[in-house]
């Protein structure tokens, strides 16, 4: 039944570029321990008493509870699924759904370390230590709030810069698959960021990804012959070799994530990620507008997902305490 559903899902989960998501190595990673444990038990008889096994043995690899519960959940997704397909009896999935989740402070797995905003001084001690791309990708996403996945697939055709505030839609969002449309709303200072960097860079191919591990190499090593004070000889203008490793033409969120905490290690400053800009923009809108605009600004259809960006204001929770208390 797990072989059939794996097929089912790299089929399923899909994009509409053909490339497949995270979901797929997902189920493999849910898969995997199963079929260690059970590969060989008739699909009919795995219980509740077998799933609880299983969690134990996700509980084993030191995932953190969030994450056993997700892949318990994951894993019974899979098995309503070969419900569906009268691959398994109907009894099976209701008896696996009477397992309750872990709770916190229950149980042995750990729990998982929040994310907090990133601390804008160490962002702009990063900064120095960054190619412009990265450096622009960086306070877009600060004065925008998108998510680091977005930022590293924007492309101009996708922005509307006739009006003063500057819009983005994305092609491709999380959202998509539920028929959403995405709009992430630039603003002024976020249009200057973005027109300074198209004024340092020329002309881009308007369907292209804006920013690029291999056009921010080739400016690199443009600015180092315009430094030289000596003439170019013929045999130095091209010494790369024919099988020098090729930079891709789009940044990957890991590889922006990489550039990232390098960076943040030659400046000598605490490891963050991309993310973490999202929580700060998240939490900044919230202390300042309120959850709502933080809400809208995130592109969240509930605000209690909101809530896990944007940081409760408590200077202001201790103010009215202060008056009331």
């Amino acid at each position: 039944m797990i072989l059939a559903y794996l097929e089912y899902a790299a089929t399923y989960y899909r994009r509409p570029d053909g490339t497949s998501t995270n979901e797929i190595a997902l189920v493999k990673l849910v898969s995997r321990p199963v079929r260690e444990l059970y590969g060989n038990l008739p699909a009919d008889e795995f219980g509740p008493l077998t799933l609880l096994a299983t969690r134990e043995r996700f509980i084993s690899f030191g995932w953190s509870r969030r994450t056993v519960n997700q892949q318990v959940d994951r894993l019974r997704r899979i098995f309503r699924w070969g419900t569906e397909r009268e691959l398994v009896t109907g009894g099976v999935y209701q008896a696996l759904a009477a397992l309750s989740p872990l709770k916190a402070g229950r149980c042995s797995a750990p729990e998982s370390v929040p994310v907090k905003p990133a601390d804008p001084v160490i962002v702009a001690a990063t900064l120095a230590f960054l190619n412009r791309h990265v450096r622009t990708m960086i306070l877009l996403q600060q004065l925008t709030g998108m998510r680091p996945g977005e930022v590293c697939r924007m492309r101009l055709i996708e922005i509307d810069r006739t009006s003063e505030q500057g819009t983005y839609r994305p092609a491709r969002h999380k959202s998509q698959h539920r028929g959403k449309c995405r709009t992430i709303m630039i603003g002024p200072r976020g249009r200057g960021v973005l027109e300074e960097f198209l004024a340092e860079g020329g002309v881009v191919d308007p369907s292209a990804p804006l920013f690029s591990p291999w056009r921010a190499r080739e400016a690199m090593y443009a600015l180092l012959r315009a430094k030289r004070k000596t003439k170019v000889q013929p045999s130095q203008v091209d010494r790369r070799t024919p099988n020098a490793r090729k930079l891709a033409a789009q940044y990957s969120v890991n590889a922006y994530a990489l550039a990232i905490r390098r960076a943040a290690e030659r400046a000598g400053m605490e490891h963050w990620h991309p993310n973490q800009l999202r929580h700060l923009f998240a939490s900044e809108v919230r202390r300042g507008h309120g959850l709502e605009a933080a809400q809208v600004l995130l592109g969240h259809a509930r605000a209690d997902v909101t809530q896990v960006y944007a940081e409760r204001n408590k200077e202001f929770a201790a103010n009215v305490a202060a008056k009331i208390g």
